[in-house]
């Protein structure tokens, strides 16, 4: 009897020495641990051995699988996370990182099947829920989206990225406050979130509370200083409050980080138009025309800096330089009276007063309340002799202005033709 049960002892002990050094769970702790550490070729090549002494272990080619997708191997990826789930369709995170490769893809539809399967199998899966709401915020199904995400902060309060998704959706819906209150939960859950700081950091930006902004977006590139997105949107802020060297040298790091965007370009060619405005409006031309100068280069069509630069040169009497800036301004934007007006000033002092009548005839046209235009029109009228016009313009100019000081002009200039008749 006692010889007996030694005999059970001794097959049992064998068992459990035969499954501790069962070589494929080796080879799968292994790739395991290569997988957390982000080593993709360590962690196929263990997964490999995994499979090849186990062909029917559905978990070895999920994670090998996951692997695939770590390397940007999507379609390898998504072979074996299919041969998992052939293998073993109960296999959760098989469905799960199935979803993450579709969405990473736009394959909105097919990351959302694959999170129905997987919330089937567990129904309190929180990360399927959020990671669904955000499949159906991407294909603009906002309140699906939320419902989702919702049930995912139900089911786990502290599920950071379900705050922050959340709150991009408050975001496109212009509910600032919520979105603010979703992004500070999610920065509270975790700090190194720089996306959060950036979103949070923009919206601020949305309700005008721009130093706010500028301490969010400045956290954002300390956590990650090679995220161009937070450069690109702190250079805005700096731009609206005028600041424009920091606008000027964050929108320059973005463009050296992200050298594909021409948005920012455009942006950029922006700081550098609304400094050199700046300066002219205080009577610095050369520093004007040299940031007018670099906002044209970047962006050609920006009609505007065409035609603040056409004025700094009426100011400095470089009239021809001044002529040929505000046609090209025209050219660009055809519709806009001011700069017919401003360029009538170029013509009027070149001596050619029938191009500068044409431009403020074309400038009311466009306008037919421009007080400004009938006044300078009214001028030339009057020093070409041509009273009765000129008292036409000048009647205009009171009947239509609110500035006093210019309707106390034209009664002046109508005084004055009067008294000679």
């Amino acid at each position: 009897m006692q010889s007996g049960l030694t005999v059970i002892l001794l097959i049992c002990v064998m068992f459990t020495i035969l499954a501790c050094s069962n070589p494929a769970s080796e080879h799968l702790n292994q790739g395991d641990a290569y997988l957390q550490q982000g080593q993709w070729e360590e962690a196929i090549a263990e997964y490999d051995k995994t499979i090849e002494l186990d062909p029917n272990l559905a978990l070895a080619y999920s994670k090998r699988g996951w692997a695939y997708a770590g390397k940007g191997n999507w379609e390898r990826a998504i072979n074996d996370l299919s041969k998992a789930i052939e293998l073993d369709p109960k296999l959760v995170e098989a469905y799960t990182h199935r979803a993450d490769i579709y969405h990473s893809q736009g394959q909105w539809d097919l990351a959302i099947a694959d999170l129905n399967k997987a919330i089937e199998l567990d129904p309190k899966l929180a990360l399927a829920y959020s990671n669904r709401g955000w499949a159906y915020a991407s294909k603009g199904q906002l309140d699906l989206a939320l419902t989702d995400l919702n049930k995912a902060i139900e089911l786990d309060p502290g599920l950071a990225e379900a705050y922050y998704n959340r709150a991009l959706i408050h975001n496109s819906r212009e509910r600032w406050d919520m979105s603010i209150a979703d992004l500070s939960k999610a920065i509270e859950l975790d700090p190194t979130n720089f996306l959060a700081y950036n979103d949070r950091g923009s919206t601020y930006t949305n309700i005008g509370k721009l130093d706010l902004a500028i301490a969010d977006l400045d956290k954002a590139i300390e956590l990650a200083p090679n995220y161009a997105l937070a450069y690109y949107n702190r250079g805005l802020v700096h731009r609206e409050e005028r600041n424009w060297d920091q606008a000027i040298a964050d929108l320059n790091k973005f463009i050296e980080l992200d050298t594909t965007a021409r948005l920012a370009l455009k942006e950029l060619a922006m700081a550098y138009y609304l400094r050199g405005a700046d300066y002219g409006a205080k009577g610095q031309w050369d520093f004007a025309i040299a940031d007018l100068n670099k906002a044209i280069e970047l962006d050609p069509k920006l009609a505007k800096a065409y035609a603040v630069r056409g004025n700094v040169h009426n100011q400095k009497q470089q009239w021809d330089l001044g002529v040929a800036d505000l046609t090209k301004a025209i050219e660009l934007v055809s519709d806009f009276a001011p700069y017919y007006q401003v360029r009538s000033y170029s013509f009027l002092n070149l001596g050619e007063m029938d191009k500068a009548i044409a431009d403020l005839s074309k400038a009311i046209e466009l306008e037919p309340d421009y007080a400004l235009a009938y006044y300078n029109r009214g001028i030339i009228h009057f020093n070409k002799g041509r009273a009765d016009f000129a008292i036409a313009d000048f009647n205009k100019v009171i009947g239509l202005s609110d500035d006093n000081d210019l309707i106390e002009a034209a009664k002046a200039r109508i005084s004055e033709i009067q008294r000679r008749k």
